[in-house]
């Protein structure tokens, strides 16, 4: 009895594994097609979300049900943040999840099975909260490149604004010329919001509660607010780069004055064994050999 469910869980990982290669196969070099409007960074997902995302229509289900609505609601801003919101849905994100847990279940029954079972739990426990890790450092990816582009999209909407073109009319120009970056896909989805009539301080304050990084927040506030009380926009940007780049410079010293520190257990692990053995290891040798 128990070699034939052993030949099953075998047969049953077999095929699995066969049809996660043909997955990827077909899926490793394509892109993930979208259709939307604005024009987006070119992204790629890593290389396991896209061979288990095809099986959310397995878990589909449970994920859109008034059980996991909460979930749903935690997980919606946060992939706007990660600038995944017109890729993948909160239902799906959710049913993404799932699929990991069924796959982490998967390998900690098999691992109990097979009698390794530390080994197969650590395994399982990193597959099962990959997507929450992915989507954390998408996140933060995200807003490193935002706080380092704002200064220079800021001065750029001041020399305009203050040469006497609208802000509008400068950020379209500014956006034609950069490089799509984080902070350009956002603009521009704000710019053809106000396009199609949206309000700019409606628009202005949509772009900060979808984002919500925090340098590109108080720039927006001190926009609508010279907005609503009629004050020189150019003077409020000018005032805003300013003070973006004060905080990109010191949070770089920040970084450089940490490296020092960082490096030391990297230096202790990897380095120092090596030369204590070049340097201790041909005496021991010689010890070593004189005792013998």
């Amino acid at each position: 009895m128990y070699g034939s469910f052993m030949v099953f869980i075998t047969a049953l990982c077999a095929a699995f594994s066969v049809g996660c290669l043909a997955l990827m196969a077909g899926r490793f070099l394509l892109e993930i097609d979208l259709s939307e409007k604005v024009e987006r960074v070119p992204r790629r997902l890593p290389v396991l979300i896209r061979l288990l995302l095809p099986f959310i229509t397995v878990t589909r289900p449970l994920a859109t049900g008034p059980s996991l609505a909460g979930w749903r609601d935690l997980v919606a801003p946060k992939l706007w943040m990660a600038g995944l919101g017109d890729m993948l849905s909160p239902a799906d994100f959710v049913a993404l999840r799932l699929v990991f847990f069924l796959v982490a279940l998967l390998l900690l029954g098999f691992g109990l099975l097979a009698g390794y079972f530390w080994g197969w739990a650590l395994l399982a426990l990193l597959i099962a909260l990959f997507p929450g890790f992915w989507l954390s450092s998408e996140i933060k990816r995200r807003h490193l490149s935002i706080m380092k582009a704002l200064p220079n999209v800021l001065d750029l909407l001041t020399l305009s604004v203050e040469s006497g073109r609208d802000l509008l009319s400068a950020l379209r120009d500014i956006l034609v010329r950069r490089k799509l970056d984080p902070l350009g896909e956002e603009l521009m989805r704000t710019f053809q919001e106000i396009q199609f009539g949206r309000k700019r301080t409606e628009a202005l304050r949509a772009l900060a509660q979808r984002v919500r990084q925090t340098d590109l927040t108080a720039a927006l506030n001190s926009i609508i607010q010279a907005e609503e009380l009629g004050v020189s926009i150019a003077q409020i940007l000018r005032i805003q780069s300013d003070m973006q780049r004060n905080k990109r410079f010191t949070l770089a010293e920040k970084l450089a004055n940490e490296a020092s520190v960082k490096i030391i257990m990297p230096i202790i692990i990897c380095i120092l064994p090596a030369v204590m053995l070049i340097l201790i290891g041909p005496f021991a040798l010689r010890v070593v050999s004189m005792f013998q």
